[in-house]
């Protein structure tokens, strides 16, 4: 009986150091896109100081759908999401990526662009949508 109490534990320390090296060798280096994203004009005409009506609202961000590609552009992995003010701030893992609306058409001023996302490190991103309101 003892014999198998002795077997069981050792079993049990060499799996859990096992299972310890497995998952720190699954670690993902991440690194942040940050930038603000730009919609407008909303309104055929600009005032100063801007008509709130005419200011980008939840919904505006949500008509302009902006995607994280794979390099390839062939699987989304994400989704830039910003904030009412238009900031955002993503974290995702390092490698090659291509940004791009969602919806292909020729309103995304500087889309799409190739990023490199190296860990730990921040790579700024503002992003302009001319909507072609006039």
């Amino acid at each position: 009986m003892k014999e198998i109490i002795k077997l069981s534990l050792f079993l049990f320390v060499v799996f859990f150091n096992w299972s310890c090296d497995q998952q720190q060798m699954q670690i993902v280096k991440k690194g942040y896109l940050e930038g603000k994203v730009t919609i407008g004009p909303l309104c055929p005409v600009e005032t100063v100081p801007p008509d709130p009506a005419c200011q980008p609202s939840q919904d505006t961000y949500e008509a302009w759908p902006i995607m994280i590609w794979t390099a390839d552009k062939k699987t989304k992995i994400g989704t830039i999401e910003p904030e009412l003010d238009g900031s955002y701030l993503i974290q995702i893992p390092e490698g090659a990526y291509i940004i791009d609306l969602d919806k292909q058409h020729r309103f995304g001023k500087n889309l799409p662009v190739k990023i490199e996302i190296v860990p730990f490190e921040t790579i700024i991103l503002n992003i302009d949508i001319d909507t072609g309101i006039r």
